[in-house]
């Protein structure tokens, strides 16, 4: 069966478009090719800064002839019915159609459609177009003559060349021509810009791999970053150091390369006084290397790694060179900012009033600067309004929440007026992403305490499922009000997360505070806490999804999840020794006696029919239904004893003994005994055991 190769060859694709471009040509393509009728039996898609390219092995060589029959009107319907029939079918004459009869309706016209089916190579060249003008690029650009006419070819960057080849593996192939814009489909491609810019003559996509890796190129763009990543840690090795992995950076710098070539470059030593967080940032986001550290310990050492794009004659001393200037000036910048952070800010005097509020002591850099932040009226929000306000709420917050948390006051108070701090630091300024960590540091040097230090950095975690969560009990109390403060902020003004569409992370916000309470057990009453009902829903949607990850059943999650539940350790709690004991014997027997029961008390609450308020022993006629009252009895007594000591497992195990004597009760006692009241009465008994059991889970819910 043939196969397809196809390269789009650009100026240039930004690393960070590169791997979702491929993956859109992969899917645009092959979607077209099915829906068109074809069939193929596999197709990857690969990346290079200047080029998209897909491989799709085992097309089908054209698609299945199709036959199709359009029902017309009857045979005795007006004309104009009949000739819309014939211009809907292409049909010239009447005479083309069939009749067929229907023993109801009677006789009818019938259009038979035959559609031959069409070459592989035609529909490529058909389809192909369409992709390559509507490519969903997030941003692209219209160049040259071409670009002055309407709808012409928008694309990131100037589209160069276009291969498209197709054949089989023993065949030859044949270029499947199309043009876009003056761009011709060929067999024709080019290898590095600089190292083999001459034209390279391809079949198929073997050899067109081949023919680009003997040009410099490397397709594969897993394979750059594998050979980046191991020779940058020999290097690194070589040197006595080890390399600082960053998965991020090394996907971004595969995306800028097509032959790698790996370096390493150095700066003084003297600029290792800056915090390793912002040495690391700076030389990533500026110049997109890699820094290193000594093979025993963490602080970084005075070496990077960049990866050029050229294998340079001088074995890469001008390149190393060129690297190392723009280093040490982004470096110097980054030193100026740490040493000004640590500085007094002019007029102080006009920062009194803020100090005041805040309790603030303007003589401590890290003081200064949330002061700053106040008097500046820096907004949060456009409803919600500014920082300093922001700061105050969570303050209030905080001091309601030591209580619960048991924190101390003092340090939650402190911790809490200089969280925000740091966004008035230049450090901060030029990279947002250091906000908390560098307020902890400014505070460890201006004397704060280490837990008012630590909470500083930690107010802001956990930002994802894989971050880690708070210990420090300020850390816990201060992030607490953090979240639950933008949490209510945002669903008072209206502003909740809809679909995919989640701009202020609110989800998020919501999924730290659950993994804050139940890793850190924190009883808190959310509900009384938030005063929002269609807040606590969501926390409860966060909750379903953090214990489904952690392994927990739907039906039991939904069974102990009741919607006023607000105290969500304990719900964990539950579904915890729900989950464990299901399973056993016990609970096969606590879930089979309590189903029977409750199941036909529900089928005949849907009838309507009548169920006494209470039990009347007097009416118990007997025995069995005088051993289960006694039975429910006994075991509501013994599992409220467990629930108040919050000892799930033991609570069920004690309603687990109902099984018994509920089983007795369903053989020999007729629930919907003639007389009204015995049957109110022995319904009554069985509302017994659901409430009995719902102290514990919705048991009706669970599956099983």
């Amino acid at each position: 069966m043939p196969d397809l190769l196809l390269e789009l060859r650009s100026e240039e694709i930004p690393a960070r478009m590169q791997r979702k471009a491929a993956g859109d040509l992969k899917k645009l393509v092959t979607d077209a090719l099915v829906e068109a009728g074809l069939s193929y039996e596999g197709a990857r898609e690969y990346w290079t800064p200047r080029r998209l390219t897909l491989d799709i092995r085992g097309l089908t060589a054209r698609s299945a002839d199709v036959r199709e029959e359009r029902k017309g009107p009857r045979t005795d319907a007006n004309e104009k019915a009949i000739d819309g029939f014939l211009r809907g079918a292409g049909l010239s004459s009447i005479s083309e159609a069939q009749v067929q009869s229907d023993p109801k309706k009677g006789d009818f016209y019938v259009a038979v459609i035959s559609k031959p089916g069409r070459a592989a190579e035609e529909i490529i060249a058909d389809v192909m177009p369409g992709i390559i003008k509507d490519f969903p690029w997030p941003k692209s650009m219209r160049w040259g003559k071409a670009s002055a006419k309407p709808g012409s070819l928008r694309w990131v960057r100037p589209l160069q060349s276009i291969v498209c080849m197709f054949g089989t593996e023993h065949e030859e192939t044949a270029v499947i021509p199309f043009e876009i814009d003056g761009i011709v489909a060929s067999n024709v491609t080019y290898g590095h810009r600089f190292h083999a810019p001459q034209a390279i003559i391809v079949k198929r996509f073997d050899d067109y791999a081949a023919s680009l890796e003997k040009a410099k190129v490397i397709l594969d763009a897993e394979r750059r970053k594998d050979i980046i990543l191991h020779d940058a840690r020999d290097i690194a090795f070589a040197n006595g150091l080890e390399l600082v992995e960053d998965e991020g950076l090394l996907e971004e710098v595969s995306g800028l390369v097509e032959w790698p070539q790996v370096l390493m470059g150095s700066f003084e030593e003297d600029y290792l006084s800056i915090p390793s967080e912002i040495i690391r940032l700076t030389i990533k986001t500026n110049q997109k290397c890699f820094v290193t550290r000594p093979q025993v310990g963490e602080t970084l050492s005075n070496r990077f790694i960049l990866v050029a794009n050229i294998q340079a004659t001088d074995g890469g001393k001008e390149i190393i060179h060129g690297n190392g200037k723009v280093v040490r000036a982004r470096l110097s910048d980054a030193l100026h900012f740490w040493k000004r952070d640590q500085g007094d800010l002019p007029d102080l005097e006009t920062l009194e009033a803020s100090a005041a509020k805040f309790g603030l002591d303007l003589k401590k850099p890290l003081d200064q600067r949330m002061a700053k932040l106040d008097t500046l009226n820096v907004t949060f929000h456009a409803k919600l309004g500014s920082q300093g306000e922001r700061v105050s709420r969570i303050r209030a917050l905080a001091a309601d929440l030591a209580k619960i948390t048991g924190a101390d006051l003092a340090k939650v108070d402190r911790a809490a007026v200089l969280a925000k701090a740091d966004l008035r630091t230049e450090a901060v300024g030029e990279f947002p992403e250091l906000q908390g960590l560098m307020g902890r540091k400014y505070a460890v040097l201006q004397g704060e305490d280490a837990s008012v230090a630590a909470a500083i950095e930690d107010h802001y975690k956990p930002q994802g499922p894989s971050d880690r969560v708070p210990e420090d009990k300020v850390a816990i109390t201060v992030a607490l009000s953090d979240k639950l403060d933008t949490l209510v902020g945002f669903w008072a003004i209206d502003e909740k997360p809809t679909g995919s569409k989640d701009p202020y992370a609110l989800r998020r916000a919501a999924l730290g505070v659950v993994r804050i309470l139940l890793e850190r057990k924190v009883r808190l009453p959310l509900l009384a806490t938030t005063k929002d009902v269609d807040l606590l829903a969501f926390f409860h949607d966060r909750l379903k999804v953090y214990l489904r990850d952690q392994g927990a059943r739907y039906d039991l999650i939904d069974s102990v999840l009741t919607p006023e539940a607000d105290d969500l350790l304990m719900v964990a709690r539950r579904v915890e020794a729900l989950t464990a004991f299901i399973t056993s014997e016990d609970g096969k027997n606590l879930l089979a006696g309590t189903k029977r029961a409750t199941q036909l008390l529900a089928a005949e609450e849907k009838k309507g029919t009548v169920i006494a308020d209470g039990v009347s022993e007097a009416l118990l006629k007997l025995d069995v239904e005088k051993d289960l009252f006694a039975a429910i009895k006994a075991a509501s007594a013994e599992a409220s004893d467990a629930i108040a000591k919050e000892d799930f497992r033991s609570a069920m195990a004690a309603l687990s003994k109902l099984r018994a004597p509920v089983d007795r009760f369903f053989e020999d006692v007729l629930v919907n005994d003639e007389d009204a009241a015995i049957r109110a009465n022995r319904l009554a008994l069985l509302r017994l055991i659901r409430e009995a059991t719902g102290t514990v889970a919705d048991f009706s819910k669970i599956s099983g």
